[in-house]
């Protein structure tokens, strides 16, 4: 009975130890009443993430975080508003300080940047300068190509440069511009670096990049040669070494990928101390807005998807890797009475479904409704639809005779509703309607708070959930406050040892053990 005893006295000191240590209490962020509900999952796999996004009510967007204590290059990720994020961002800079923006695949974006090189290689390259041209050409080339007007003063210009590397983020603050997404980012900043892509010095460097068709060269090589070096003269500065002494681009083209993870302003790399900061020679001065602080505005500006539906004209380069004539007119600014019934020879955006949705509702009493071309806003998490060959307006009650409509599919409300471009339905937007419920990603998700594989406690500790069988004591706690460890190591071990080589227990051996428990009793 002593021993008995003794279990129960265990018993007893390990409830009061919890009573006086308890649980961390699930996650429950907490804003200011004026603020959205909260929103704050993280899961182990981007596609995950992205998935639930569209299931929330509220505008959420996927941010990815690396871990110290993580292997290099692992990530987990996090669903969270842009306030949200901001909120604990400043409050918890330790657990958050290695953050990255998901660009989502086909979503809107900013004109946005990645340039770096190596300082020890490249011992005369003046690298505030070489932003400041940059910045001045490819303005002129926004200009050029889509008739937009901007200078050094509408980009934010982001600094996490070290004695070994010079590094800076460029993000276009377009007044009323952005483009349909990375993709035809990537594009366009091909498009504009050709000349320098087709140099012998930087072949070696960019395999893959500077491919060109048979017909590319051949209009290369019909260029008069004063023409074709002075083209390469102004793009000079470009071409720098990396630490192998090899030539290549002080702009880096792998950014332009799908679902692509962009280091957040205020973030380092894991095991680098070297955070974005504004640079000092920036020139962007972000507008004041009531209850939010420079530093914030400076924040959200710096986010390449917070871009709103708006009033916004999407910028896209159908073509890649194409140098253009001077007669090239993008997509977006040709007329109606153009031909192109497709953007880049492709109807189809990441969610088929919702396609093939849409397309029932373009395509009734004979009119044969066609999707033209789509965009995806991530912050308001809107897919819009031009149709093409269906005009039918709700507002006037008719087709209309050269604007074409809109349908907008809204995935936090789970709706579709139509609006068009004919200047007199201008602010017209018609009456919302359910999709079926089969297209719905809460209908296919379904999930809910015990889903998460991660969670982050009231300290900003972000730890595996207790589900997947991690389990960790709390810093500053010693084993004993929890009961012998030595026992909880044994245990471990018989139960890990009977799993891999234990047999069937005959029914009439569990019996009599239970008998002689009893009897002890």
């Amino acid at each position: 009975m002593s021993g008995w005893g003794d279990r129960v006295k265990r018993v007893e000191q390990l409830a009061q130890a919890f009573e006086l240590n308890p649980l961390t209490t699930r996650y429950k962020p907490r804003l200011w009443p004026c603020q959205p509900s909260s929103v704050w999952k993280l899961f182990p796999r981007q596609s995950m993430a992205i998935s639930f996004t569209h299931s929330c009510k509220e505008p959420v967007q996927v941010f990815a975080l690396e871990k110290e204590e993580t292997s290099l290059g692992q990530r987990i990720y996090l669903v969270t508003s842009y306030s949200e994020l901001w909120h604990y961002y400043r409050t918890y800079p330790q657990s958050l300080m290695h953050c990255y923006e998901v660009i989502p695949e086909g979503a809107v974006c900013k004109l946005y940047f990645d340039l770096e090189f190596h300082k020890p290689s490249n011992t005369t390259a003046n690298g505030p300068a070489m932003v400041s041209l940059f910045i001045q050409f490819v303005c002129e080339k926004l200009r050029e190509f889509y008739q937009v007007r901007c200078s050094a003063k509408d980009v934010l210009n982001l600094d996490s440069s070290t004695d070994e590397k010079f590094s800076r983020h460029l993000i276009f603050i377009l007044k009323n511009e952005a483009f349909k997404d990375n993709i035809h980012v990537g594009r366009f900043i091909h498009a504009i670096l050709h000349p320098v892509l087709n140099t012998d010095q930087s072949k070696r460097c960019l395999d893959g990049l500077n491919e060109t068709r048979t017909s590319e060269r051949t209009d290369e090589m019909s260029e008069k040669p004063a023409i074709k070096r002075q083209k390469h003269e102004d793009l000079h500065f470009l071409q720098v070494k990396n630490k192998d002494g090899q030539n290549c681009l002080f702009v880096d083209l792998g950014v332009y990928t799908k679902n692509r993870n962009f280091r957040l302003y205020k973030s380092s790399k894991v095991g680098k101390n070297a955070a974005f900061t504004v640079a000092r020679d920036n020139q962007f001065t972000p507008k004041p807005v009531k209850g939010i602080s420079w530093e914030q505005s400076v924040f959200l500006a710096s986010l390449v998807c917070n871009v709103s539906f708006t009033g916004q004209k999407i910028l896209t380069w159908s073509t890649p890797d194409v140098n253009p004539p001077k007669t090239f007119i993008p997509p977006h600014l040709q007329g109606p009475s153009s031909n192109t019934e497709t953007l880049s020879g492709c109807l189809s955006s990441p969610h088929s479904e919702v396609d093939e949705f849409v397309l029932t509702v373009v395509r009734k009493e004979g009119v044969q409704g066609s999707i033209r071309r789509w965009n995806y806003f991530a912050e308001e998490q809107l897919l819009v639809y031009d149709i093409a060959k269906n005009r039918w307006c709700e507002n006037v009650g008719r087709p209309h005779k050269s604007n074409n409509i809109m349908i907008i599919v809204d995935f936090k409300d789970e709706v579709w509703y139509q609006k068009c471009h004919d200047p007199e339905c201008r602010n017209f937007r018609s009456s919302s309607y359910p999709v079926p419920q089969e297209i719905c990603m809460s209908y296919i998700l379904k999930l809910d708070e015990e889903d998460q594989a991660y969670l982050m406690d009231d300290a900003g500790n972000i730890e595996l959930s207790q589900k997947t069988g991690a389990a960790t004591t709390r810093q500053g706690e010693n084993s004993e406050t929890w009961g012998d460890a030595h026992d909880d190591q044994d245990l471990l071990q018989s139960l890990d040892d009977f799993e891999q080589h234990g047999e069937e227990i005959p029914d009439q051996l569990l019996l009599s053990c239970v008998a002689d428990l009893d009897s002890l009793r």
